[in-house]
């Protein structure tokens, strides 16, 4: 990127350098506008290109009408963006940039190669390729006149503009550049900001089960939360998630932390049924089976049919059953205990982990200070916002790469 000396005027800023910030530059510049996209990692699409485990969850392969509707928060708000840039669009578009596409379980949509440098290296060379000027330096202040943008103070010296966006993304994953100075800048032209914190983000348990569980991962397991008082539940989920020192992790646990809020230690309880496709009768009658079959064992030696070798002390110990006693001596008061324990684990938690570890933040710019149709500000003609800034998160699927790519290629636009 180029350095120091650009002093003069833009049709356009945009600060930010990450997917909705390349994205708005990108379709800003096809416009015809004079674009200056600024960042201040030597690199555009730092975090973009960690991602999904360094795969890029692209986005969801749904209509744009459920890309919407999954989102946390903001679903209402988010129609218009969603409608206007799709899932469908954003496929079609890196499928464009010859960037093939494929669909794994959940519709989660990642490139072929399963790298996100392929992603973030379509977009970098498509935006730049419309013209867009790439500098390197940091915002440190809106410039107002009459209070409207007239431009952005930066470490490279005063940039004068007639349009603003902020796409400086949230406070997760800092070491990227997400550090949440992007909230002070809309602060400025005074936006109120949503108090923010951690989403899809692991879970920290209030015991020390799951330490003892450390490493094990479910794959395909029911995963539901609740909440005291409440008969639906906060979540609702199947697939797999990971045992750590801590507590609980993995992509089922990662979207179901979005809907606990707010955290509270104790508030929620996990109940995992580890053998989802099984009901009642169904999984009583294998229970039979097996402590038939091992009949002068010891029960806690008969159990590796039923659950990985971690598992099974932590389920003896909990069952209340005496590990000693042979299997035929299982009563049957203690095998439905064992049943229902099997269709039902439970993990008080204590919390979640800091928004540092979170994969996006919850939070951020209030969205009735925003015009939904082009993501401009109600409060400063000029300045547009987009992306993480935004008070919008979703469960993990590539649903919020989708409210970046879309809510950036909006304010691009209209910029």
């Amino acid at each position: 990127m180029t350095g120091q000396g650009y002093q003069a005027g833009f049709d356009a800023i945009v600060v930010g350098g990450g997917p909705a910030g390349l994205m708005a530059a990108g379709a800003c510049a096809a416009r015809g506008k004079r674009v200056a996209l600024l960042e201040k990692n030597r690199q555009l699409g730092r975090k973009l290109r960690i991602t999904g485990k360094g795969r890029c969850n692209v986005t969801n392969d749904c209509t744009w009408q459920e890309a919407a509707a999954a989102a946390v928060r903001g679903a209402r708000f988010l129609r218009g963006a969603m409608s206007r840039f799709s899932p469908a669009d954003v496929m079609a578009f890196f499928e464009g940039l010859g960037v093939p596409l494929k669909v794994e379980r959940g519709r989660r949509v990642f490139p072929q190669s399963d790298s996100a440098h392929d992603v973030a290296n379509a977009l970098e060379r498509w935006a730049l390729a419309q013209g867009v000027a790439a500098i390197q330096g940091e915002a440190t202040g809106l410039l107002l006149e009459g209070g409207r943008i007239a431009g952005v103070e930066t470490t490279a010296g005063p940039l004068a503009c007639q349009s603003l966006v902020l796409a400086c993304g949230g406070a997760s994953y800092p070491g990227t550049g997400s550090d949440g100075k992007g909230y002070r800048l809309a602060g400025q032209a005074g936006h109120t900001i949503v108090p923010i914190g951690p989403s899809l983000a692991p879970l920290v348990e209030r015991g020390n089960w799951c330490s003892q569980l450390m490493g094990l991962s479910l794959r395909n397991c029911g995963v539901r939360v609740t909440e005291p008082g409440k008969k639906k539940p906060v979540y609702e989920d199947f697939g797999e998630l990971l045992f750590t020192h801590f507590g609980l992790s993995g992509p089922t646990i990662l979207s179901a932390s979005a809907w606990m809020r707010p955290m509270e230690p104790g508030k929620y309880t996990v109940h995992i049924d580890l053998k989802p496709a099984l009901d009642g009768p169904q999984l009583d009658a294998r229970l039979l089976r097996e402590l038939e079959g091992h009949k002068n064992k010891v029960f806690a030696n008969s159990l590796d049919g039923l659950l990985p070798q971690k598992l099974i002390p932590v389920v003896v110990e909990r069952s209340g059953i005496a590990p000693g006693t042979r299997c035929h001596s299982v009563t049957k008061g203690q095998r439905q205990a064992l049943l229902a324990l099997l269709k039902d684990l439970t993990f008080e938690i204590q919390g979640v982990r800091p928004i540092a570890e979170a994969i996006v933040t919850a939070g951020g710019v209030d969205l009735q200070e925003l015009d939904p149709r082009t993501m401009g500000s109600r409060l400063c003609p000029g300045l547009f916002i987009a992306g993480e800034m935004l008070d919008c998160d979703a469960p993990t699927g590539g649903y919020n790469l989708q409210i970046a790519f879309a809510t950036g290629r909006l304010a691009g636009e209209s910029a």
